[in-house]
């Protein structure tokens, strides 16, 4: 990585700096309490983190829309361990989640520590495949919101990582160029490769083999970048 040229460092949101399977099980307790079906949650939440993997990559592919994400993530994983789950019932778990999902506001370790420290070096930013009405939500609430110079969602544009196009909208609206700028995330396809492929370097924040920069400690970054 050429450090000197560095100006410009940009996050994913989602599993990089928010703790989304943390909050999202935290969220889905606190719904299926309400609903006073929380004996269940074991078995769901073992069941929803794959299905939700597995629909966010067709979302990010363009293969289904917002709408279908947000269902079928959840009619297939009460499928899954065969709990007789009612549209009604998905559907309204579905609004309850969208609307308490951003209440939470866990950071995976070093966070703050790390941001406040490249803030004093480089611009920050944000580019993130969530939506707008919750994202901005998630970053305000965990105390994110004044280390970044810009914020970049799929909805700016209507696309999604890794499409070259949200880089490039992303680069234009910090108002600095791809050789300049690092991108930090924890999917190798939508945050690694999508970056490298305009241009920019990267670093990948996750447990997966990859030959270039590589942690699994958000502090450690502060070594890499200096």
């Amino acid at each position: 990585m050429k450090k000197n040229k560095i100006t410009d460092v940009f996050f994913d949101l989602d599993h990089t700096l928010w703790d989304f399977e943390k909050n999202s099980r935290l969220t889905f307790e606190t719904i299926f309490e309400e609903l006073q079906i929380q004996s269940i949650i074991e078995d769901f939440i073992q069941a929803y983190v794959p299905t939700n993997f597995k629909y966010w990559k067709l979302f990010r592919n363009d293969e289904i829309s917002k709408e279908d994400l947000r269902y079928y993530r959840l009619k297939d994983t009460f499928s899954l361990f065969n709990y007789p789950a009612s549209d009604e019932l998905i559907n309204s778990i579905s609004n309850k989640y969208i609307n308490q999902l951003s209440l939470q506001t866990h950071l995976f370790p070093g966070t703050h520590e790390l941001l406040q420290y490249l803030k004093t070096k480089y611009r920050l930013h944000i580019i993130t495949n969530g939506f707008d009405e919750v994202q901005y939500k998630k970053i305000s609430r965990s105390g994110l919101e004044d280390y970044f110079s810009t914020i970049t969602t799929s909805e700016d544009i209507n696309l999604k990582k890794p499409n070259p196009k949200v880089f490039l909208h992303a680069l234009e609206k910090a108002k600095t160029k791809p050789e300049q700028s690092v991108m930090v995330g924890d999917n190798l396809e939508a945050d690694v490769n999508g970056a490298l492929q305009v241009g920019m370097q990267a670093i990948y924040f996750g447990e997966e083999d990859y030959e270039g920069w590589k942690t699994n400690q958000l502090i450690e970054i502060k070594n890499i970048l200096g």
